[in-house]
């Protein structure tokens, strides 16, 4: 019976994870031998991420939370590695599958690897061509050592291709970031209570910025703000807010009786504000996955993506860092006169399904 390993070290690998982990018990109610531990490697600690997290998502308590945030990148990549080589050891899977481009995503490679524990990369090929991101790095180190490549668009493919990866080992499934988002949206929950409650659908904007060059450099931030907030003229800005960001602002003074700081949401909640949102602006890639698959507008706050689908299929647009780009992209948004959702091959709900069927195919 194959043992699966499942990685998750930040929040939304949860969100990658739980379409797996559904397509597993689902097997295994049809009497399919497959067997798989959930492990967190602690890599980001999330208050938010209770009992009713995983609840919300519909998936068990991880089987192993390896406590391993804090630090820097190298220490943190450096006490994953330790913990789960000694996981690794005590509960020795057939295959490790890790999500995304974190710090978790690249020390449980390595670490599965040089035990000769085969490596499943969701979300492998994805290139941002930017090697200041961290991200960046994982991506290429991970998908240097994989041994099972599942991708999300034919422009991945293309990167692994371009790699030397050879042709039956890349697998063209979807994106099971999608997969929980179509799951979901039915159960999608409008936040209470104030600023919530004065919001009309389609009149105001979500924010979500979080990248250090737009939130840690002070002028940034000043112009960046300034800009967002002459361009959305007026209109209710929803912004999560980081602390350390919210304290940038506060000392920098910027503040405006539409600008609404609020604390991280839960899924269902965020989703909610996206769906109904005017446009988005933000510096995430995943956000820009979800805002595309809902129609609503994307301005990305990036000069490089590593979501190019999104901008040729979907709703979103790179604006870059210059914060004098914004204007004429919100403008063409108040005028309605955005581009609309094209529909990305296989992002269709089904994904972690097809991923899960080929590896009982390779391993039962």
């Amino acid at each position: 019976m194959p043992l699966f390993t499942l990685v998750a070290g930040a929040r939304p690998n949860f969100m990658k994870i739980a379409p797996l982990i559904h397509a597993l018990q689902k097997k295994q109610a049809e009497g399919v031998a497959v067997k798989f531990r959930l492990v967190h490697t602690g890599q980001h600690y999330d208050k938010n991420m209770s009992g009713a997290f995983f609840e919300q998502l519909n998936i068990p308590a991880p089987d192993a939370n390896l406590g391993g945030g804090g630090g820097t990148q190298a220490e943190q990549t450096a006490a994953i590695l330790v913990a789960f080589e000694q996981e690794l050891m005590a509960h020795r899977p057939d295959l490790v599958l890790v999500v995304g481009d974190v710090t978790s995503t690249l020390a449980c490679s390595i670490a599965a690897k040089k035990l000769q524990i085969e490596v499943a990369h969701v979300e492998a090929g994805i290139r941002s061509g930017d090697l200041s991101m961290p991200e960046e790095i994982n991506r290429m180190v991970t998908d240097s050592i994989t041994d099972h490549f599942f991708t999300t668009s034919e422009i991945a493919n293309t990167n692994l291709r371009a790699a030397g990866v050879p042709e039956e080992k890349i697998h063209f499934v979807g994106n099971t970031m999608i997969d929980t988002l179509l799951a979901q949206q039915p159960r999608f929950t409008k936040p209470q209570g104030a600023p919530f409650d004065q919001l009309i659908p389609k009149e105001y904007f979500v924010v979500t910025l979080h990248r250090p060059a737009n939130v840690d450099n002070e002028d940034s931030l000043r112009e960046l703000m300034a800009a967002i907030l002459d361009g959305t003229v007026g209109l209710p800005l929803i912004f999560p807010v980081h602390p350390r960001t919210a304290k940038n602002l506060e000392r920098l003074g910027i503040a405006a009786p539409n600008l609404h700081l609020i604390s991280p949401l839960g899924y269902l909640e965020f989703n909610y504000l996206v769906q109904h949102a005017k446009g988005i602006i933000t510096d995430s890639g995943g956000v820009t996955e979800e805002a595309s698959v809902m129609n609503v507008p994307c301005l990305t706050l990036r000069d490089s993506t590593e979501r190019a689908e999104t901008i040729h299929l979907g709703t979103n647009v790179l604006v870059g860092t210059d914060p004098k780009n914004l204007k004429p992209y919100l403008d063409k948004i108040l005028r309605g006169e955005w581009k609309q959702y094209q529909g990305i091959p296989l992002w269709d709900g089904k994904t972690a399904t097809r991923i899960v069927d080929i590896l009982l195919q390779h391993y039962s």
